[in-house]
């Protein structure tokens, strides 16, 4: 997943919404027919299409009538964790002000910590390699258990990710640099579990890596390791873009795409924190508005077939990346800047009515 360009807006933002009402942007109030219910809640993150606060509160102010919950995805803020700033008011000086906007809405919360680099999980946080230090200190993994427990305790969000996408990390990066993430993960679950009980604790996984089509003629892979290095983990998060795996065709997306990842002995909830299919061709894979109106459609099967207790899609507007000067021409964060479900003026796609439509069948989980 690229790195969150929203990130360091939300402080922003949230200052200039304030205790600001629901806007507009509903879908149509007509009453459909009726419809088979769906086991999961829907919902976006706070990710804007530029840097603009007029247009990132618009995007929440619209998505959030679509939705059952908003995510929050949180790097750690290192710089200040590690110079000794209190973690509880790292937290109240930023993530709060989100959650209580998400929740004036009347959305639940889900947040995930994301302790490798979201860009490149061959290495690490860029804003924690800046500060001079690395996950492998124990110092650094046990300041990051302190500030999980500060945002489990503040927040207090409905489930939250301590580590993100594991098996790629695992699969990608020094071994060294996938201990540390283990480690750091058990510390941030029991802190968390320690300063707030009622969180669900969980972690993410990539699941092109677990179907081993990021590799030529890989195996099928699994989660077993996951399951085994993050015992303490009460859901599975799910990120998956198969239009970058060699799936052409959304409906060559097995149904069983989520539901075989399932230890049917141990089973545990599943939810999708990220992922998508472009709208637009980008070099050599073929796209378009249609493809990804289908693939949200094929998902709501694949969901449906796995009993999945969420599915969040981070971006619901694409990405003008021309306005985020941290993404230089070029960036690999292009291939998830058309993953939106209206463009970056906030205009639908195809997809956007098919979201509607499955978010309109009743929740019953």
């Amino acid at each position: 997943m690229p790195d969150t360009p929203g990130r360091g807006l939300l402080a922003l933002v949230l200052l200039a919404a304030g205790a600001a009402g629901c806007g507009g942007g509903a879908p149509s109030s007509a009453t459909p027919p009726a419809q088979p219910p769906r086991t999961y809640v829907m919902g976006f993150s706070s990710f804007p299409p530029r840097p603009d606060v007029p247009t990132a509160l618009r995007s929440i102010d619209t998505w959030a009538t679509r939705s059952d919950a908003g995510l929050i995805l949180q790097d750690p803020p290192w710089a200040q964790l590690l110079a000794g700033t209190d973690p509880e008011a790292l937290v109240r000086a930023d993530p709060l002000n989100l959650a209580n906007y998400y929740r004036g809405k009347g959305l639940r919360v889900v947040a995930t910590l994301d302790i490798t680099n979201g860009v490149d999980r061959t290495g690490e946080s860029p804003n924690l390699l800046a500060t001079g230090h690395s996950l492998t200190e124990p110092a650094v993994r046990a300041a990051y258990a302190r500030y999980a427990a500060a945002f489990a305790a503040v927040i207090r969000p409905e489930s939250l990710g301590v580590a993100s996408e594991t098996n790629l990390v695992r699969a990608v990066a020094p071994p060294a640099l996938y201990e540390a993430v283990v480690d750091a993960a058990n510390r941030a679950a029991a802190a968390v579990r320690g300063a707030q009980p009622a969180v669900h604790v969980f972690i993410t996984v990539q699941v092109e890596v677990a179907w081993g089509r990021l590799g030529a003629n890989a195996p099928f892979a699994g989660i077993a390791r996951d399951r085994a290095d993050f015992p303490f983990t009460e859901a599975i998060g799910l990120s998956s873009y198969p239009y970058l795996a060699g799936f052409v065709e959304p409906e060559d997306v097995p149904l069983d795409y989520y539901a075989r990842l399932a230890d049917p002995a141990a089973p545990l909830p599943m939810l999708v924190v990220e992922g998508g299919w472009t709208s637009a061709p980008l070099g050599g894979l073929a796209s378009s508005p249609d493809k990804q109106r289908r693939y949200i459609e094929r998902q709501a099967q694949i969901l449906d077939t796995a009993r999945a207790a969420g599915v969040f899609q981070i971006n619901f507007t694409d990405l003008d990346l021309a306005s985020f000067p941290m993404f230089p021409p070029g960036s690999s964060v292009s291939l998830f800047a058309f993953l939106g479900l209206v463009d970056v003026n906030l205009t639908p796609k195809p997809a956007l009515a098919s979201w509607d439509a499955i978010h309109q069948r009743p929740l019953r989980p």
